[in-house]
């Protein structure tokens, strides 16, 4: 069976966005960097044993929003940590939406979102949406709150 392989195309700066991103997750690493004329050209790296080919390939084309790295997580603690180290130099955005220093889209999402949203209550799951709908950077403890009826404070 084919494996997908996401390819993401970099100004220049494919090499150091690999090292920056396999120093956010654990199970990650560089695999290879292939250069032509000394410059490097591509680079295959690991994310959470996904992987990934990032090419240099000059100004021409851009992340949008289009694409986007979705990252379900299980604490506040790493929505925090991942949520600070991506929006060093990038921008953020709303419901749990930022775009890192590189222009690559991310989203950092407690499985507690997902699960609270799912609740067959539709009032409640309702809450929680418009409690998301208010945010930047999720925070899992004033989805609770809505989720149980109480404002955030």
């Amino acid at each position: 069976m084919p494996k997908i392989t996401p390819f993401l195309w970099f100004d220049n700066s494919a090499e150091e966005a690999a090292n920056f991103y396999t120093s956010l997750f654990k199970n990650s690493k560089v695999l290879t960097v292939n250069r032509v004329g000394g410059k490097v050209m591509t680079v295959s790296f690991e994310l959470e044993d996904q992987k990934f080919i990032g090419l240099n390939g000059g100004p021409h084309y851009h992340f949008t929003e289009a694409f986007s790295m979705f990252v379900n997580v299980e604490t506040q603690e790493e929505v925090d940590h991942l949520w600070n180290k991506l929006t060093e130099g990038g921008s953020e955005s709303r419901c749990g939406w930022l775009k890192d220093k590189y222009g690559l889209s991310w989203q950092i999402i407690p499985k507690a979102l997902t699960e609270l949203m799912s609740d067959p209550d539709p009032q409640k799951s309702a809450a929680v949406f418009q409690a998301m709908m208010k945010m930047n950077k999720i925070v899992i403890a004033d989805l609770t709150q809505a989720h149980e009826g109480k404002t955030a404070a």
